[in-house]
């Protein structure tokens, strides 16, 4: 069973299009890691795992193979057809937020790490892994001020393991609308929309299509304030809709460039300092994004680039401010349940931070200490390098590659034999079968980044351990950007001078 919410609130654009987009010419060669580790390898696998979590009808160009079409049914319940979409984890469900947010990361790293992605030829590989999300989206948010948020009750989806190719459990359909509104999620929706818009640019058609559809769906979120609770109590929003709503005002703002986001921005959006990045904490996302921009919010109150600094100065440990446990093996540690994603969230919000701060010729201050941006180029390798086998277990975490790598991830699929369609599995025996046998999977979960160690950098490789061995969709949208500049730029991860 996956483990309960994989976030939380605990303590308490802007890069311009152009500049999003860097020149292929500022880009060095890769250099040998310090580690050795093959980093453009890294990233390919990175993102064959995206392909492993979709649902539906798969392409002919499905490049994991013991994956089938499933969910086809998905919709039926109530006449639609919400077939698509991603499975978050390592069971059936698919859940709104967390898919949105896996989209709308993804495609920042699109944006802000094309021409890594182009040398490394993944680009292509990630704009389908975003279309793939939201040609989903688009089909839950067919109708207006009103969102198809879930696919499959997780609580009778729990009670069988099982492919997702041969699930039986009823596909229970979730939304939200004017009455049970859900402001976190249509929100969220709506900055999907809206980054995957300036993604597909050059498909004048599709990008206004989802344009328009992030701007109905930021104007549902905000005129019918309220959190949803249908997805707990594994997607919790335990930090309130806030800083989603900044989220999306952010990314309509860098698609749109209209005033009226700007103001929203300025004088009605609440922003907050906080040590954390994930589906659940969106403020550092949005306040990296605005730095550039010397945008404030408050009414000028909150400044956006001493915000971005300030989840610098409480993530790193060399500084006075530091907030965040790092592990004696130096990863940094929120909580057990999937810590990885906040290893690559981390690594992701520094890369991206500190090709801001060379473009413009900052630095980050925390308090009188100012920190130059290869401190922050340095901390994000070492918390990718930790994942991919610098540790003390001189172990990967990721699947499929490296020393040691996971063989028990937390995965229906890759922890079944493939059967054939149409087979009716005994559920009562299922977890027998299949999820308790302590030996390897049956189908390699390739590029699967799971859970990761505790705060003792201890780890269990079986299946049944779901908080350190089951993988995200997050986990892993997060990574790609970092990996694929450690695949380019070299160790140094410096794109500019």
């Amino acid at each position: 069973m996956r483990a309960p919410r994989h976030g939380s609130m605990r303590a308490h654009v802007a890069l311009a299009f152009a500049a999003l987009v860097l020149a292929g010419d500022a880009l060095q060669p890769a250099l040998a890691g310090g580690c050795g580790f093959d980093y453009k390898d890294a990233l390919s696998k990175t993102i064959i795992f995206l392909e492993a979590q979709r649902s539906g009808k798969l392409p002919r160009s499905n490049r994991v193979k013991w994956r089938g079409d499933s969910g086809l049914d998905d919709g039926k319940l109530a006449n639609v057809d919400l077939t698509g979409g991603y499975y978050d984890a390592g069971d059936n469900v698919k859940y709104g937020l967390p898919l949105a947010f896996t989209v709308t990361t993804l495609a920042w790293t699109a944006l802000a790490f094309k021409p890594e992605l182009e040398s490394t030829k993944e680009l292509k590989h990630v704009h389908q892994a975003i279309k793939w999300g939201t040609d989903y989206l688009l089909k839950c948010a067919a109708r207006k001020n009103k969102l198809w948020v879930q696919v499959g009750d997780p609580n009778l989806d729990h009670q069988c393991w099982v492919r997702p190719e041969n699930m039986k459990a009823p596909r229970t359909l979730y939304e939200i609308d004017s009455k049970t509104p859900g402001t976190e999620i249509a929100a969220e929706t709506s900055a999907a929309f809206a980054a995957s818009s300036m993604v597909f640019r050059d498909d004048k058609k599709y990008s206004r299509k989802l344009l328009n559809k992030a701007k109905l769906l930021f104007t549902f979120a905000k005129s019918h304030l309220g959190s949803y609770d249908g997805e707990c109590p594994f997607y919790c929003s335990y930090s309130g809709y806030n800083d989603e709503l900044l989220w999306a005002a952010t990314w309509l703002y860098l698609a749109t460039r209209r005033q009226v986001y700007a103001d929203f921005i300025a004088h009605e959006a609440i922003s907050s300092s906080v040590a954390e990045f994930s589906w659940d904490l969106k403020f550092p996302g949005a306040q990296v994004l605005l730095a550039e921009f010397n945008m404030t919010s408050a009414g000028g109150a909150q400044n956006f680039k001493s915000q971005a600094d300030n989840f610098v100065c409480a993530v790193l440990p060399d500084t006075a401010f530091h907030q965040v446990f790092i592990t004696p093996g130096g990863v940094i540690h929120l909580r057990d349940g999937a810590n990885s994603q906040y290893v690559t969230s981390t690594a992701f919000l520094l890369v991206v931070y500190a090709d801001l701060l060379l473009r413009t010729g900052q630095t980050v201050l925390c308090g009188n200490q100012p920190l130059p941006p290869a401190r922050l180029h340095e901390f994000a390798r070492q918390q990718m390098d930790y994942l991919l086998g610098a540790n003390p277990r001189h172990s990967s975490y990721v699947v499929g590659f490296g020393a040691n790598p996971p063989t028990q991830p937390h995965h229906r699929g890759a922890s079944t034999p493939v059967l054939p369609p149409g087979t009716d599995v005994n559920c009562g025996l299922s977890f027998g079968d299949w999820m308790a046998p302590d030996k390897p999977n049956p189908n390699e979960l390739t590029g699967a980044i799971v859970g990761g160690p505790d705060k003792n950098d201890g780890f269990v490789d079986k299946r049944g351990n779901s908080s350190y061995t089951e993988p995200c969709t997050y986990i892993n949208s997060l990574a790609i950007g970092p990996l694929a500049a450690l695949a380019v730029r070299g160790v140094q991860l410096v794109a500019t001078q």
